[in-house]
């Protein structure tokens, strides 16, 4: 079946996400055949550098033989049971690994990032309910932080367009300043900013926190924010005004775990520990969809009984789906024989100064980078650059979605000093096609 074909028929019988679909009749959708390490092919064979590891999920290439091998070792074994009433190794295996590697526990499972949020927010509110303090029921969140698009998750969402047409079933949260280093005015630092943003946080929970359950944050990256990067210093400051205003604190490392900060998970640069750490998307390493939250053993208490309004009762009928826990086992394993973490500030240098000529360009603002993250703001004119970056970029062989006029990359950790060469130049280079647009429409 050629692209052609495949992207009509798609358009009949997919409603695709994030872009209106009357768009798609200028923005072609990419026909996706296979793919294979870092890349992308379509059903006529071009390929593109995955240069954003597919919403971020992908760590170590596409179709990677060691996961490969765990799924079909698993497939043989066991595909899936409820985990009511029932367990498997592969579950226990995870998160007797999960609880090792963040010093949390009693993993509960979901199928996404947004179901990762949902269960912290509720366990939190329930743990509060269930230890005599009812009125503890209250959220707080950045400025400009997601968690996600489920109702549950958009109340602690603070980016308009992903919830103001779904406000009626939203019961918003409160949000504070972001410590984005972005802020930073004349003289300051980003820990300065983090420090001011931290001030402002105090002053809310000083007027709030005995109505307040959680803080929620996403360490060091608030994503959808446009890579919004900011020092470890709120972290500990956040992490020290919740114990004393006795207010959870809630990590969403969905985007920012697993190696993408530097480090295994981003709170760890902080020296903190979280009341509840929420994570997905690579996971799996890109395979199938999973999501976890860890909580303390004090949370844990709360809710230990024989009456079911004591209990926790949320579940997915695929909660804890054996495969998709074998896959994140094997994923695992990857970093320990790949000595990931290390592995990865090779590249990240290599990256870097590939990088050099975007970073200084005339157009880009805040130039930034942070473990496997870069991004850039492009000083442009055109309200629609996302999309014609979009499309530049795969007109050269990568698959890149701007947020707004923020240019980022998040790609696998696999890549070869060939694949470093081409994300860096042709990513100037659609950057320098999109410019040459916008001069012709100023002409």
């Amino acid at each position: 079946m050629n692209s052609s074909d495949l992207a009509t028929r798609s358009l009949a019988a997919v409603w695709h996400p994030c872009t209106p679909m009357k768009r798609h009749e200028t923005e072609p959708l990419l026909a996706v055949a296979r793919a294979q390490g870092s890349w992308l092919y379509d059903t006529a064979g071009h390929r593109y550098l995955d240069a954003i590891s597919s919403w971020w999920v992908n760590l170590f290439g596409h179709s990677h033989p060691h996961i490969r091998a765990a799924l079909t070792d698993q497939l043989q074994q066991l595909d899936h049971v409820m985990l009511a009433g029932c367990t498997h190794a592969a579950v226990v295996e995870l998160s007797e690994k999960l609880a090792a590697l963040t010093g949390l526990g009693h993993a509960s499972y979901g199928s996404d990032g947004a179901s990762a949020t949902e269960m912290a927010l509720k366990m939190s509110t329930h743990y509060w309910r269930n230890v005599g303090r009812p009125e503890k029921n209250g959220f707080v969140g950045l400025a400009g932080g997601y968690h996600g698009e489920t109702v549950g998750a958009l109340s602690v969402t603070d980016v308009p367009i992903f919830r103001s047409a779904y406000a009626p079933l939203v019961r918003l949260s409160a949000t504070v300043p972001s410590p984005d280093a972005r802020a930073a005015q004349p003289g300051e630092t980003a820990a300065d900013v983090a420090r001011r943003a931290a001030a402002a946080l105090e002053a809310w929970l000083q007027q709030h926190h005995a109505q307040t359950a959680a803080l929620i944050v996403e360490p060091l990256i608030q994503c959808a924010a446009g890579m919004a990067m900011y020092d470890p210093a709120y972290l500990r400051q956040a992490r020290a005004l919740c114990d004393r205003y006795q207010v959870h604190l809630v990590v969403d490392e969905i985007a920012t775990g697993f190696g993408r900060t530097g480090s295994l998970f981003a709170h760890q640069q902080a020296g903190i520990t979280p009341d509840f750490i929420c994570l997905s998307k690579g996971l799996t390493g890109g395979t199938l969809p999973l999501s976890a939250v860890l909580t303390t053993d004090a949370v844990y208490q709360a809710f230990y009984g024989t009456e079911a309004a004591r209990a926790f009762l949320h579940s997915h009928s695929y909660t804890g789906n054996p495969l998709a826990c074998r896959a994140a086992l094997a994923t695992l394993e990857l970093f320990e024989q790949l000595d990931t973490l290390q592995a990865n500030r090779a590249l990240a240098a290599q990256l870097t100064t590939a990088f050099a000529p975007l970073n200084t360009h005339p157009r880009v603002r805040h130039a930034r980078q942070m473990g496997m993250v870069w991004a850039w703001d492009i000083a442009t004119t055109l309200p629609d650059f996302a999309q014609r970056y979009h499309a530049a970029a795969r007109a050269r062989g990568l698959l890149l979605r701007p947020i707004g006029h923020t240019l980022y990359c998040m790609p696998p950790y696999v890549l070869d000093a060939d694949e470093v060469q081409h994300l860096a130049t042709q990513a100037l280079a659609a950057l320098e096609d999109c410019l040459l647009q916008e001069a012709e429409l100023q002409a």
